[in-house]
């Protein structure tokens, strides 16, 4: 499986560390792309979104790109914010700039969690964004209810004028996958080592509903998860005889596709990139603790 070219999108790289970019790297996946996410608690003022969107473009492009990944993003207010209204409606107001920034590929993760009237308020807000700046949007179906909030989803995005083939339905499962694919929306899987949609049940997942327009992602965060996820399956699908072009298509050509909308996710970004030189630094921070690094001239 060495020579196949793989990609993450949907893994929170900031709550990673630097060796999960060194395995990916190791095992195959060339570029990822990193949602817009919660921190586990409550931020508590709109300069701490200013930050974190502004790591998802800086700091965290330039840590992948010096380990040999390229990291590209999307934007927007998780559904779990999204219920403190007050602070939302600030959040709302910074996004559009930085939505318009080099390597957004979407406005994301977004959607419901508790399906509460705050959460449907500040989605619809964020797909009549999505709409107004012809941008593609990830969308991140609820844990609870999840096949009522699957549909409700897409309903909305349906009554918010989006086009199903520039909307992401992600975290889906066996019960919501042919909805989704009937309904002409990508169809993603974050793959958990214990929860969720496991890497087996992936495998027949592709076996029974084929490769078009399904999408297989790790969702790795800062809880129990694996960077190595989209590795694993693949893996997988091959030892279980999936033929190696819906392997191709799942875990890398289908991301293509459909991010490839946004004009900002580009294969020829990877295939042809910049040298890795870790004598870098970004804003005078450098990946390394005394480790001797990794230059063109090393690495030839």
């Amino acid at each position: 499986m060495s020579d196949l070219k793989l990609i993450d999108p949907h893994v929170h790289m900031s709550a990673r560390t630097t060796d999960d970019y060194e395995a990916m790297a190791a095992a195959g996946v060339v570029a990822v792309i990193e949602p817009a996410f919660w921190l586990g608690q409550p931020r508590t003022s709109v300069g701490t979104f200013i930050d974190y969107f502004a790591s998802l473009i800086g700091w965290e492009r330039f840590r992948a790109a010096q380990f040999g990944i390229r990291h590209y993003c999307t934007m927007g207010l998780n559904s779990k914010e999204a219920n403190d209204e007050a602070l939302a409606e600030q959040v709302m107001e910074i996004l559009p700039g930085f939505a318009c920034k080099e390597g957004v590929v979407a406005i994301g993760e977004i959607g419901y969690d508790d399906q509460t009237p705050a959460e449907d308020k500040y989605f619809r807000a964020q797909l009549a964004l999505a709409k107004e700046l012809d941008m593609l949007v990830m969308i991140h179906t609820p844990h609870r209810d999840k096949t009522q909030g699957t549909s409700r989803s897409m309903d909305v995005c349906e009554e918010m004028g989006l086009s199903p083939h520039k909307v992401v339905i992600d975290h889906n499962n066996e019960e919501t996958v042919q909805e989704v694919l009937d309904r002409g929306y990508w169809a993603a899987f974050t793959i958990y080592p214990k929860t969720k949609m496991g890497n087996e049940r992936m495998v027949e997942v592709v076996r029974r509903f084929g490769s078009e327009r399904i999408i297989v992602d790790s969702s790795a965060d800062w809880g129990v998860s694996d960077p190595l996820a989209v590795p694993k399956t693949a893996r997988l699908m091959l030892e279980r005889g999936i033929p190696r072009a819906a392997v191709e298509a799942t875990c890398y050509g289908n991301a293509i596709l459909a991010y490839g909308q946004s004009g900002q996710f580009n294969e020829s970004d990877w295939l042809n990139p910049s040298p890795i030189d870790q004598r870098l630094f970004f804003e005078g921070n450098s990946v390394l603790r005394g480790q001797q690094p990794k230059t063109p001239e090393v690495i030839a």
